[in-house]
């Protein structure tokens, strides 16, 4: 259960996002979270969280790509130990193959191939962190369509 306030008041925005479809209201909310927690002077675990959901509601590729390598760098900051005092079940390991998988499709839709695969390479090198439950699945099932997609391109 997470018992962090800030991890709460984003779980909200993307409740917003994904289960309500208000991508316009989300986006306020996590502005708003952004400004309060700081931006990138933040705890690195709400930076982390918070941009890559920032990253998700974002109509110009480039601002997802920015939000999403902003994540990707708050998370080298992340502790085990600080994501078990917020109350998130994940360990800081279980958050770079979706936050790769996410630096990669972006990249993949920006043209840069390279890129790409060397993102789709980290986080395959790292799936091994998450489990074979749904959130595992899910991820996995990115990857290899994202492989798919990038085997397609050559």
């Amino acid at each position: 259960m997470v018992t962090d306030p800030t991890m709460a008041r984003i779980g909200q925005g993307v409740e917003l996002h994904h289960h309500r479809g208000q991508r316009e209201a989300a986006r306020d909310l996590f502005e708003q979270i952004w400004d309060d927690i700081g931006g990138e002077q933040g705890d690195p675990l709400h930076v982390c969280v918070l941009a890559h959901s920032m990253a998700d509601v974002q109509d110009d590729m480039h601002q997802e790509l920015m939000w999403d390598l902003r994540a990707l760098a708050a998370a080298d900051l992340v502790t085990d130990e600080r994501v078990g005092q917020a109350g998130v079940t994940l360990s800081v390991a279980g958050l770079y193959p979706s936050l790769h998988l996410n630096v990669s499709e972006c990249y993949r839709k920006l043209g840069d191939l390279g890129r790409a695969r060397e993102h789709l390479r980290q986080a395959r090198a790292q799936i091994g962190a998450l489990g074979d439950d749904e959130y595992g699945q899910l991820i996995r099932g990115g990857l290899d369509r994202l492989a798919e997609q990038l085997d397609e391109a050559t």
